[in-house]
């Protein structure tokens, strides 16, 4: 399974102090089965820990999501700040989802090399 991480979701988490392993662990629970809500079209969304605190007032974080092969955090927000997703934006994003999930090992290795998505590695590891 790998993990990736946009542009933009990139500099969402670092200027709200995400951890990779936050990431990381999301995604270790939709594994599981533990997807906090399947949003449909290869998208779920799933809860992320506030830095210090649990994921109860976190994180919302959307997923391209396909089990077992690919995970693309796309969009992330905070609970006190936006209820949820409007129906048109969700639309949007589950088209930006099946880019993501569609694309070939090659072209998802250009995407890296170009800078428009990040691999979630461990915050240790210089990549992320």
């Amino acid at each position: 399974m790998r993990i990736f991480k946009t542009k933009w979701l990139g500099r969402f988490a670092r200027r709200e102090k995400i951890s990779n392993e936050s990431l990381q662990e999301a995604i270790v629970r939709a594994e599981q089965g533990l997807i906090d809500a399947d949003l449909g079209g290869g998208l779920i969304k799933q809860r992320v820990a506030r830095s210090g605190s649990g994921r109860t007032g976190g994180y919302r974080m959307i997923v391209a999501y396909r089990e077992g092969t690919r995970a693309v955090f796309l969009y992330g927000f905070a609970k006190n700040e936006r209820e949820n997703i409007a129906p048109n934006e969700l639309e949007d994003l589950r088209g930006v989802a099946l880019r993501w999930l569609n694309l070939s090992v090659e072209a998802l290795e250009d995407e890296l090399a170009e800078g428009r998505i990040q691999e979630v590695c461990d915050d240790n590891d210089k990549r992320a």
